[in-house]
């Protein structure tokens, strides 16, 4: 699991009790990583705690704080299993969804969750809407929640993308630019109990506005090396000497 964090010191213990929580009875081996995006309320010291009391926690820390596209970035580098599982570390997600997602993936390569009954102010609901109906009318990914950090992919879904600031709102269309499949499925979602949003409509309408522009350039340029050619003739080793 991969889960970017940005002050967020009241909210780290119980999200560790959860992750537990979910994740133990599915037996599968797991791993958490922390990616603390220069948190300045002692969040890294929270997760450093609960790394050293439980070694399926990892923590990485960024030198400054960078945005939630770096932080998703270090972690999907450093996340040394077969799925990876992304989500908030605001509470707001609910990790009893986990399995779900996983039980869900094993007809496809990206599952993006899709937030019923959100529980956000009618403002953050109102420019999510608009904002995903733009984006599915200029990139038809199919996504009507792309906003939901929940999501489960395939490792090797995550290889070879491009990593740019602002990449997390457009994961599942530059999966499909690689071929992958993908598919929604319903999680729940939860009132914020503790700490500030850190997304508003200023400071997100500009920039999504001109990276919605560099994914639509990048459906059209992007050369699929994997349609493009194929070994025809045999490789034979020639004895050396």
């Amino acid at each position: 699991m991969v889960i970017p964090v940005f002050n967020e010191i009241e909210s780290l213990p119980i999200l560790a009790d959860e992750l537990r929580s979910a994740l133990e009875p599915t037996q599968r081996p797991y791993e958490v990583l922390f990616v603390d995006d220069g948190s300045t309320d002692g969040s890294d010291a929270t997760m450093r705690a609960i790394a050293e009391a439980d070694d399926h926690f990892r923590v990485f820390q960024l030198a400054r704080n960078r945005g939630q596209s770096t932080a998703l970035a270090v972690g999907f580098q450093r996340a040394r299993g077969k799925i990876i599982v992304t989500l908030d570390s605001d509470l707001q997600n609910d990790p009893a969804d986990i399995p779900t997602l996983l039980a869900a993936l094993d007809d496809c390569d990206l599952v993006s969750g899709v937030r019923a009954q959100r529980r956000d102010n009618w403002l953050r609901r109102v420019s999510s809407r608009i904002a995903n109906r733009v984006r599915a009318g200029v990139l038809s990914d199919g996504i009507s929640d792309v906003g939901c950090s929940l999501k489960a992919y395939r490792s090797e879904v995550l290889r070879h993308l491009p990593t740019f600031d602002g990449m997390h709102r457009f994961l599942p269309a530059l999966a499909q630019i690689e071929g992958a499949r993908v598919r929604e499925v319903e999680v729940r979602h939860r009132p914020r109990r503790y700490g500030e949003a850190k997304y508003n409509i200023r400071n997100r309408l500009w920039r999504g506005l001109a990276d919605l522009m560099a994914v639509r350039w990048m459906q059209k340029k992007w050369i699929d090396h994997r349609q493009l050619h194929a070994e025809v003739t045999e490789w034979k080793q020639k004895p050396s000497g």
